[in-house]
């Protein structure tokens, strides 16, 4: 059963808390807790009696990277230059909502600052803070493509008034939303400690497990990993959640202060010198992710490093220095809007991130300056945003393919859906360097499954897809096509070359049985042999072709290093595994 909540019943929960609220108005308040809520935090009462029971079907849980119909923002006066930038990209890409008890004021500043107010909505609530990403609902659909909704979790934060922020946009927007406030599935969670991909993997801190540990601070009731697990897998989709240490610097252990998910295999990860601050352990955790954990695609984790800018006077989180980082971004349909503090660390991340995402428009702002320094607060632009997907969405899936031997065929294939159906998918492509596209259609493999040979010669390849809907709603990926598209690169491939790229690493290892790999269009026959550290051949077996998951049964006996070789038209390369 789904519960709406129109915008008198919300006036009515919001007014319930007004008298506590009324402290927390004279001061801006940060994104982790302040001491005085440290004190009270056991004396309010987090649970309640608004939750839903789950969604009754399958859903799925939105990537950042998708359509998207709303960005959502509270107005904080104190931050008024920072929210205009935000509201000013945004109106250019979809409908904004601001939540402000002073219209009249804003819409004056906006305007006097040549922001045109065409898709802007002002949401007329109270609120406590500006730390939008942490509060609002998450947007999912039923049966992948569905019916949208809101899923809302309880704030760990002793701010009412944010909390149910979430009934208030799904009364504005008309759309249910499910609600996870009572016991059982009374779940303590924030949106800046959660990423997903879209395709039922997600990304968090412990911090999940220890907020809904037995003892917590919020009188919700003790949770299993296992217990949290189900309850994000029943409202959220989320059928693999990934929880990684807390950082020792991070005083509000959210992850999009580190780490950023570009795409359904592409981890955006903040890089500290050599240890310092919090680099250590976001390397061992991106270890951890690389050694027990695959994309969606079978394949492992890619990963691009950003650095961590200092103060300007050198100063890192452990010497003293705010949690300076480019990760903390927010897509929105066609713009990336990225922190920026100042020029000579600006220029290098903006020129990456373009580099990264081709075809975007990557809009920086600053949140270092004296006049408004809201990375003093522990949190930049992620933080102060969040998004609602559109209500139609034309979802199409695609792992890219970036490297290629020259004058061969490369699979090309796309998961595309539509609640109305999928009636053509193309691929566009060209030379490098040429003007003009070619437009060739992909062929419907099986179900929501499309798929072409597609070949190349010498020269690199750039490429897009457009899918069309029955409804004759189209959308490209990346949806930035075809000012922005993925790239083969092509190239006569020596020995260990093509497999040392299109074989991952093995998984697990160390390993007690068994070992697998994936492997992502190869030319087969492959000879696959494993040798011990003595050079004695162990098994010898044949593979037809190179692609998907290959698992290796190891024998019992077997113990130590052992060398596990690929063998085929490509060359050779080797991997190396640990038998326990």
């Amino acid at each position: 059963m789904k519960r709406y909540y129109p915008i008198f019943l919300v006036s009515v929960l919001l007014g319930l808390f007004s008298t506590f609220s009324i402290a927390q108005q004279t001061e801006v308040l940060p994104a982790g807790l302040t001491e005085g809520e440290r004190s009270i935090i056991s004396e309010v009462n987090f649970t309640g009696t608004r939750m839903t029971p789950p969604p009754a079907g399958p859903v799925r849980a939105a990537a950042e990277w998708e359509e998207v119909e709303y960005l959502l923002v509270t107005w904080e006066p104190n931050f008024q230059n920072i929210l205009r930038q935000i509201v000013a990209a945004a109106v250019e890409e979809c409908k904004v909502i601001i939540t402000t008890q002073n219209q009249a004021s804003v819409s004056n500043y906006l305007q006097s600052n040549g922001v045109d107010l065409t898709n802007v909505t002002f949401m007329n609530e109270p609120s406590n803070s500006i730390w939008i990403r942490d509060y609002a609902g998450n947007t999912i659909y039923s049966d992948d493509v569905g019916e949208r909704a809101l899923t809302d979790w309880i704030y760990n934060r002793p701010r009412p008034l944010d909390n149910v922020m979430p009934s208030a946009h799904a009364a504005l927007v008309g759309m249910p939303i499910y609600i996870t406030d009572t016991a059982p599935n009374d779940l303590v969670n924030t949106g800046g400690n959660y990423m997903s991909d879209g395709l039922g993997n997600a990304f968090a801190s412990e911090l999940v497990l220890n907020e809904n540990a037995p003892g917590n601070p919020y009188g919700v009731s003790a949770k299993t990993e296992a217990q949290i697990d189900n309850i994000m897998q029943q409202y959220m989709g989320i059928d693999n959640y990934i929880k990684m240490t807390p950082l020792p610097y991070d005083v509000i252990n959210h992850i999009d202060m580190h780490m950023k998910l570009l795409d359904e295999e592409t981890l955006l990860v903040s890089k500290y010198p050599e240890g310092v601050a919090d680099g250590p352990q976001i390397e061992t955790n991106i270890d951890y992710v690389l050694n027990n954990f695959q994309s969606a695609f079978g394949t492992p984790y890619r990963v691009k490093w950003i650095d961590a800018p200092p103060s300007s006077g050198g100063a890192y989180p452990d010497t003293g220095g705010y949690y300076r980082n480019f990760t903390n971004s927010i897509f929105i349909n066609k713009t990336i809007l990225i922190p920026f503090y100042r020029p000579e660390v600006d220029g290098p991340a903006l020129a990456q991130w373009q580099e990264m995402m081709p075809g975007y428009n990557i809009v920086g702002i600053d949140v270092d300056n004296p006049g408004e320094n809201l990375i003093a607060l522990v949190g930049a632009i992620h933080c102060i945003t969040h998004t609602i997907g559109v209500d139609d969405p034309l979802w199409i899936v695609h792992q890219p393919v970036y490297q290629a031997n020259v004058n061969t065929d490369v699979t090309l294939d796309a998961m595309v859906k539509h609640n109305s159906g999928v009636s053509a998918v193309d691929v566009f492509w060209r030379e490098a360097g040429s003007s003009g596209w070619n437009e060739t259609a992909m062929t419907n493999a099986s179900g929501d499954n499309w798929t072409i040979d597609l070949s190349v010669g010498s020269e690199d390849v750039e490429y897009y897809i457009e899918a069309e809907a029955v409804s004759g709603k189209v959308l490209s990926r990346p949806i930035v096509a075809p000012e922005g598209f993925w790239t083969i690169n092509t190239e006569i491939l020596g020995t260990n070359d093509l497999g040392a790229n299109r074989i991952s690493a093995p998984f697990p290892n160390p390993t007690n049985d068994s070992v697998s790999f994936n492997l992502n269009n190869l030319p087969g026959p492959i000879t696959v042999t494993v040798h011990n550290i003595l050079g004695q051949q162990l098994v010898i077996t044949e593979l037809q072709n190179g692609n998907g998951t290959f698992t290796l049964g190891l024998n019992p006996q077997w113990r130590g290093t052992l060398f596990v070789s690929f063998e085929g038209d490509f060359g050779r390369t080797t991997k190396k595994v640990v038998k326990l």
